[in-house]
């Protein structure tokens, strides 16, 4: 798209009006101050900034916005930079605004069941804030100390809760988000029955920056769900797994995440956490969770297994530290990954059909371009979201192009939870169609005629 140009370096004068706006300490300009924005946490992506912009309202974002677009200088959104695609650091000497001092999280409103968030709040504290008040946030992510709810509502980040509540886009009720040319749109009144024309804020959700930024965001609040059962089964075949898993969608009501740990990550646990699997598999352990807000779920888990197949081989836990020791088989594959090196990530989601099929290739696909890679695989089981991970020295274009039209191939989608960013836009086209596109671009060109939002992120 033409629309993408070098920005414009901020100049003393565009400076001083970010200080004054902001106040000249949360203009940050020295190396060893915006070094920690200008990386992803993998450490994959990594770029430099002429400056780090930290406002606290949403009027001083509005303001800083219409700063940089009468000095034609581009903006990276930030949050709490754990993307794994490229699409939050400013790899073309962006600016970046941070919005982490945007905390603010309101009252839970108990009647609705419903909060405003600011964006810069992480989904730990929301999490806390709605425990407080006897509920429950329905997205949960391994990164929920760090990540930020504006950020998640950015990239439709999903977690291990989408079989049951579904990804950020199904619990939004209401957003707040400024445009560049600094007009705010401000929709907050959380009514479930709108129908008042477009749906902008859903247009926002998964838009990374490239449309507005969003400064606050109104969620609805589920059930807390204080009777937990976990399980985890070995398998010897990955088209069971799928299979068993479409029958307790069926016989377990109260089904609440379910996630697939291939063999090749859980051998990376064994190796760097010292972990021992409770039951023996030789494809993939399966982690189940069943979870009621009113009764004991571990006999419906029980039996939904039972009538699967009465010879499963499964651990089961019916308390906190029963399933939290269940579940750090899962929660510590990517920190795991992480010590090995620095990780090739790919995130994909396939259809439950060809899911196994897949699962099966991408090894080979891998290994015919990097004959030294090691390929790591992982996922959210119930949404078909798998987490594909190549460690050793590998070309990066070359091993995307393979692996993302594997998963066109197979009838999947090249990004599950983070986005297209910078690492996948070449390959957008194999996952939507070229009028989507010329529609991705009018959007943008009408809500960012200036081009300084994001430019080189999703459909540039």
């Amino acid at each position: 798209m033409a629309r993408v140009t070098a920005g414009a370096a901020p100049d003393t004068e565009a400076l001083s009006a970010f200080a004054d706006i902001v106040g000249s300490a949360h203009v940050l300009t020295e190396n060893e101050t915006t070094a920690g924005y200008c990386i992803d946490w993998t450490g994959r992506f990594s770029g430099q900034s002429p400056a780090v912009v930290r406002p606290r309202t949403t009027q001083e974002v509005s303001e800083l916005l219409r700063v940089c677009v009468e000095h034609g200088v581009h903006v990276v959104p930030q949050g709490g930079n754990t993307g794994l695609v490229g699409g939050s650091v400013p790899l073309h000497g962006e600016v970046v605004m941070s919005l982490r001092r945007m905390t603010t999280i309101d009252a839970v409103d108990p009647l609705s069941h419903q909060v405003t968030v600011e964006a810069g709040a992480t989904l730990a504290d929301l999490h806390t804030t709605a425990a407080q008040a006897g509920l429950a946030f329905g997205v949960d992510l391994a990164a929920r100390d760090s990540c930020t709810i504006g950020g998640m509502v950015a990239t439709n980040a999903g977690g291990i809760h989408v079989l049951r509540h579904g990804s950020m886009r199904q619990q939004i009720v209401g957003l707040e988000t400024v445009l560049s040319d600094g007009r705010v749109l401000r929709h907050l009144a959380g009514l479930h029955k709108d129908n008042t024309g477009y749906d902008l804020d859903r247009l926002m959700c998964g838009s990374e920056g490239t449309l507005g930024v969003i400064t606050r965001v109104r969620v609805q609040l589920v059930p807390a769900l204080g009777h937990i059962a976990t399980a985890m089964i070995g398998l010897d075949d990955v088209a069971e797994a799928v299979g068993l898993l479409a029958h307790l969608r069926q016989t377990v009501p109260s089904l609440l995440a379910a996630e697939a740990i291939m063999a090749s990550a859980m051998d990376v646990v064994r190796h760097c956490q010292g972990l021992e699997p409770p039951v023996p598999a030789s494809a993939l352990w399966l982690l189940v969770e069943a979870a009621s807000s009113t009764t004991d779920p571990v006999d419906e888990l029980a039996e939904g297994l039972m009538s699967w197949r009465d010879d499963l081989d499964v651990a089961v836990a019916t308390d906190g530290p029963g399933s939290e020791r269940l579940w750090r088989f899962r929660e510590t594959i990517t920190e795991s990954i992480s010590q090995l090196g620095v990780p090739h990530k790919l995130d994909v989601t396939l259809p439950a059909a060809t899911l196994a099929a897949f699962n099966a290739a991408v090894g080979d696909v891998i290994a015919e371009r990097a004959p030294d890679a090691r390929t790591v695989v992982f996922g959210h089981l119930g949404d078909g979201n798998l987490h594909v991970n190549v460690l050793g020295a590998v070309d990066d274009d070359d091993i995307d192009g393979a692996v993302l039209k594997l998963v066109a191939d197979h009838g999947g989608s090249i990004s599950a939870e983070h986005g297209i960013g910078t690492a996948k836009s070449a390959w957008l086209h194999l996952s939507r169609t070229t009028a989507e596109l010329a529609t991705f671009r009018a959007l943008r060109a009408a809500l960012d005629p200036a081009g300084i939002l994001n430019p080189h992120v999703l459909a540039p």
